[in-house]
């Protein structure tokens, strides 16, 4: 009986697995996001400040397909047939609409029972373009009216408590905020996502930036040496993740980049207290196409719009830059000439393939 229900699972590509679950959807998930909110937020920003109206309309309607685009990333992860997949689209609207300030982390759980219910059925009838839509929605969308608003305040409390913590405790939540997601970011998941999902904002907001750009910055430098300009940029703009193979054969190169976190974290949260009031993915994003400083300056116009924030100053922008770009390049690239001294960065320890 195992054997044969193993071997449908087989058939209908359900890999139950923490990597399918845990990494390849939440990872998609962030793209979908980054691909609708983060994008239309930024579209948003550009808009306010150039007085030009067709920004914010492109990014009106791409905020407003963050369920959607989310569910979507995540059945395409999950290998999901087009009809499942396109279902799909319903069910992360709902998910998210229903999951508040954790919609994201709703459409995570939801879409991914939904595109596996659906594949269940997917083929398995002679009128399966009515069948696997209907499947799909009405588990998804069940699901959501059900789980969604728990989630969603589960996450929320969570992240909540987190931003509590960090207000209370600058210094110190400073220091393991930065880490945290600093590390998630070059690991092979989604500190976007997570971000996200916790609706991971103010303070504790600018110290995982603060800790993501520790990461993408520390890694350009310290590696120039190896990879070059070419290195620099798709480091430095795109992901530390590049590095992941190298940190498994030695996981002492890493040191350089997470003592960086630790020390710019606290610099975040205690002296320029900086904070990241844009949307929350930025927050784990850090320099991947500048989201991460792009979204504390869209934190800073909304609030200044709202009267929460008198103005933007010129302290605003150096801690900016000092948290951002100048303290990681810094700080990592002087650890860097440590851990090369002793001899646990070797040569070519760091060199992307």
């Amino acid at each position: 009986m195992i054997e044969k229900i193993a071997a449908f699972l087989q058939r209908k590509n359900i890999v139950i697995s923490a990597r399918r679950y845990g990494i390849d959807a939440l990872g998609a998930m962030a793209q979908g996001l980054f691909c609708s909110l983060l994008i239309g937020t930024i579209l948003n920003t550009l808009g306010t400040q150039t007085g030009i109206a067709f920004f914010n309309l492109l990014g009106g309607f791409a905020t407003q397909m963050a369920g959607p685009a989310m569910a979507l990333a995540i059945g395409y992860a999950l290998q999901s047939p087009p009809l499942v997949l396109f279902s799909l689209t319903a069910v992360g609207f709902a998910a998210n609409s229903l999951g508040g300030a954790g919609g994201p982390l709703a459409v995570l759980f939801i879409a991914i029972l939904a595109a596996e219910c659906g594949k269940l059925v997917s083929k398995e009838t002679k009128i399966d373009i009515l069948v696997t839509p209907l499947v799909t929605i009405a588990a998804g969308v069940s699901l959501a009216a059900w789980w969604a608003p728990w989630i969603g305040k589960a996450a929320s409390s969570v992240g909540q408590v987190i931003m509590w913590a960090t207000e209370l405790q600058p210094f110190l939540m400073g220091i393991v905020v930065s880490v945290i997601v600093g590390v998630a970011l070059t690991l092979p998941i989604s500190s976007a996502a997570i971000c996200a999902a916790l609706s991971l904002t103010g303070l504790a907001g600018g110290a995982a930036v603060a800790g993501c750009c520790a990461q993408m910055v520390g890694f350009a430098v310290i590696s120039f040496r190896e990879n070059r300009w070419s290195g620099l940029l798709s480091q430095g703009l795109g992901t530390s993740m590049l590095q992941m193979g190298n940190i498994v054969k030695n996981p002492r190169i890493w040191l350089p980049a997470i003592l960086t976190s630790a020390i710019t974290g606290p610099i975040a949260t205690v002296v320029f207290r900086l904070e990241q009031n844009g949307p929350a993915v930025a927050s784990g994003m850090g320099t991947c196409g500048l989201v991460g400083p792009i979204g504390v300056y869209s934190g800073w116009i909304t609030d200044v719009a709202a009267g929460t924030k008198a103005a933007v100053t010129s302290t605003d922008w150096l801690g900016l830059v000092l948290v951002c770009f100048v303290l990681p390049a810094l700080i990592s690239y002087l650890l860097g000439l440590a851990a090369r001294k002793i001899g646990w960065i070797r040569e070519g320890d760091l060199k992307l393939s």
